[in-house]
């Protein structure tokens, strides 16, 4: 009888322990399953994928700060969705970990110059665009034989890692636009597209007009954007695959920067004085949550 009781009780701890690992599990699972506005909400805190090398866009200064529209963009929709400045942790998106960053649950949000495009769409849901921007060309200075996107055949362009920029100078529809014959020179990203611009490693850079204007507005009279734009580039936030709810208010909170004169304001602070003709009466057309 004794026996059958201390075997009992050994099974019953069994089954308890068993009970208890499989809540562990589920909660660790409900965790990890927990969208944007359910984490905001509970937490108070997001994390945010953002660029750390785009003058006007997504900057870290000396000091250990960051600035830019993206930036300022990230604050905007974090506290219309109940988070503080203080809650939010940035983290920097280069282009290429941008996709896998949102899909391992390392960032909530990725506000980083990320365009809307078909070939991302099967593994992110893009709030937005928040904003238009479209592609253009940068030179140095003194080039003058560059004047339209045309004459970018047979040069050297810059190709940055993680961007799609230069498929559309020289792949042909659907995935490019000019299908240019022209020699690609790799970079790590648009700081370094840059610095071979500036050495002649390259002939030109050609990307969004706000990442040009932003490097343009840094090394006054190095460098100019040729303004002859060819693509619409729509800027989306990017958000873990199949969180619609998140979607949802994430596109609330970009009607409400628009509506109420937010977009304007930080449109004009950071790209005054680029050249660009800005888009701020009211929010681009949403691509959908679906």
């Amino acid at each position: 009888m004794r026996v059958r009781q201390i075997v009992a009780a050994a099974a019953a701890a069994t089954l308890a322990l068993g009970l208890t690992a499989c809540g562990s599990d589920s909660e660790k699972k409900a965790a990890e399953s927990k969208g944007l506005v359910d984490k905001a909400k509970s937490d108070k805190k997001l994390i945010v994928g953002v660029k750390y090398e785009q003058p006007a866009l997504g900057l870290k200064k000396p000091d250990g700060s960051l600035e830019g529209f993206d930036v300022d963009v990230a604050k905007y929709i974090a506290g219309k969705l109940g988070v503080p400045e203080s809650g939010i942790e940035f983290k920097e998106a280069r282009s290429e970990n941008r996709e896998s960053f949102l899909q391992t649950g390392q960032v909530d949000l990725v506000i980083a110059t990320y365009s809307i495009t078909d070939s991302r769409k099967p593994k992110v849901t893009f709030g937005g665009p928040y904003y238009v921007a479209r592609q253009d060309t940068m030179v140095k200075a003194d080039n003058n034989a560059i004047k339209t996107a045309q004459d970018l055949k047979g040069k050297k362009i810059c190709k940055a890692a993680g961007s799609n920029s230069w498929r559309r100078v020289t792949d042909p529809a659907p995935d490019g636009k000019l299908d240019l014959d022209a020699t690609l020179v790799d970079a790590t990203g648009y700081a370094d597209c840059t610095a071979k611009l500036a050495s002649g490693a390259v002939d030109a850079v050609s990307t969004d007009d706000l990442i040009l204007a932003g490097f343009a507005a840094q090394q006054k009279g190095k460098f100019k954007v040729i303004n002859d734009p060819f693509t619409d580039e729509k800027y989306g936030v990017g958000i873990r695959k199949g969180d619609t709810a998140g979607c949802e208010a994430v596109n609330k909170a970009i009607t409400e920067m628009y509506t109420d004169g937010t977009a304007k304001k930080l449109l004009e602070k950071h790209f005054t004085g680029a050249g660009l003709k800005l888009q701020t009466d009211k929010a681009p057309t949403f691509e959908g949550c679906a």
